[in-house]
């Protein structure tokens, strides 16, 4: 049986380093990006290699959509090197930022940002992508809980979301006749370090878990099983979906 690859962005650390172990754990290989933290890309090569699968990481700052071609180019000349060929499995848009700031405060330079990291990026990194993407390959999209509810602050951020949102189903519509299938996580609110890390604050944490079912805040732990069972065989017929998994925030 042929090794599958999956290839995830913004690995390194948070979210997207426990997508990758997961992805490990299931027996696939991982080709991942980071952004300037080399040594944490390297600590999650060895990871994945003691598990006994193999990991290779290239740099990508998703503020520039060419970089993410560049990325993609990147993988797949790695691909044909070390498998003979250019063609990968499962494509995991994960890489991303926050802005925290008022409709009435929020600058045109933090929008665009929002914009070119969540949303253009995102595009034309599955463009790039989607000649070398095999049949019956998957795609997950990362939204957010606050494509759902709203918090005072995050609209920039949670706008492109939403958008991710529309184009998962387009990409499900599309995509369809190779057997592609494209599905859209949204995490609630998770203590790592993202936006400043403001959810491992103690009194932000107690809020966020006064207003979750579950009680607690999320941890990244909590989302990289969801995409490694949205990249199994169990999850074939599961298309074109948005599946929160907020441990039920504002439910």
């Amino acid at each position: 049986m042929s090794r599958k690859t999956a290839v995830i962005t913004g690995g390194s650390r948070g979210l997207g380093r426990d997508m990758a172990i997961n992805m490990a754990k299931e027996g696939v290989d991982v080709i991942f990006s980071y952004h300037t933290n080399e040594v944490k890309a390297k600590e999650l090569i060895a990871e994945i290699a003691s598990i006994g699968q193999k990991a290779v990481a290239f740099s990508f700052d998703a503020n520039d959509y060419r970089s993410g071609q560049a990325f993609i180019r990147k993988a797949t000349d790695y691909l044909r090197e070390e498998y003979g060929h250019a063609h990968f499995d499962f494509l995991i848009n994960n890489a991303g930022t926050g802005v925290y700031n008022l409709i009435s405060d929020t600058t045109a330079a933090q929008f665009d940002e929002m914009m070119h990291v969540h949303l253009k990026s995102v595009y034309f990194l599955t463009q790039a992508a989607l000649p070398y993407l095999n049949e019956g390959g998957r795609i997950i999209n990362i939204s957010s809980g606050l494509a759902r509810f709203s918090l005072a602050g995050m609209s920039a951020y949670a706008i492109m979301k939403g958008g991710i949102e529309v184009f998962t189903r387009y990409l499900a519509k599309e995509l369809g006749e190779r057997q592609i299938t494209a599905n859209v996580i949204a995490p609630g609110a998770i203590a790592t370090d993202f936006a400043g890390g403001s959810n491992k604050d103690k009194e932000k944490a107690a809020l966020i878990s006064s207003i979750t079912a579950l009680g607690r805040v999320g941890k990244a732990e909590d989302i990289g099983g969801m995409v490694a069972f949205l990249c199994s065989d169990k999850a074939a017929w599961i298309n074109g979906q948005r599946i929160e998994v907020s441990g039920g925030m504002l439910v």
